[in-house]
């Protein structure tokens, strides 16, 4: 089993990693980590679990070998979560270990209209990532008086069954993707300064 390197675990590390170098609660500008290299770091591990959880879980199993879908409705009907829906488990599992960084799945496009972008900031990178998938978008946003670095990634359908997926969603906006479109984004935000727990 994978218990030891799940998603929690393997961010946990990012944040140690941090803490030892000194660099935990320091700005960059006093020798910590620049807050855009954390989002990317805490990024690379969203994107390989996802991808992994979609090609050799999903993929493997749903698709290649017929043994177990991945539905909407998987506790109901005993099957896999959707890539999506295992995203936001893992994004609600970290919230409540009281980070202060947060991370989320939203889209131009979105099936469950909880993933539709809420900021300006949002809108506007999930629209450049759109349109040029390989740059990540970066702004600066306030909430209360935290001041956080929010990065969107774009979201590819890295499988033929990510694409099929929303194509065949009855409540999709969008039903024209194919493997290799950008779906949507990955929407990071890490405080501008200080620890990230």
């Amino acid at each position: 089993m994978r218990d030891r390197y799940t998603l929690g675990h393997r961010v946990g590390w990012i944040v140690a990693f941090g803490w030892v170098l000194g660099c935990g609660n320091k700005p960059a500008s006093e020798g910590g980590i620049p807050p855009r290299a954390v989002a990317d770091a805490l990024h690379a591990v969203l994107e390989a679990d996802r991808t992994t959880y979609a090609k050799h879980v999903v993929g493997r199993l749903q698709d290649e070998h017929n043994v177990i879908k991945a539905t909407e409705h998987w506790k109901d009907e005993k099957t896999l979560p959707l890539p999506a829906q295992m995203f936001r488990m893992g994004a609600e599992a970290t919230s409540k270990k009281g980070a202060r960084f947060s991370y989320s799945l939203l889209s131009l496009w979105p099936i469950n209209k909880k993933n539709t972008a809420k900021t300006d900031i949002e809108r506007q990178g999930l629209d450049a990532v759109a349109k040029n998938p390989k740059q990540p978008f970066y702004a600066n946003e306030t909430f209360g008086d935290t001041q956080f670095v929010t990065a969107v990634y774009a979201d590819v359908a890295v499988a033929e069954a990510c694409a099929n997926c929303h194509n065949q969603h009855k409540d999709s906006p969008r039903k024209d993707f194919k493997q290799g479109d950008v779906l949507g984004g990955v929407v990071i935000r890490v405080p501008a300064n200080g620890p990230l727990m």
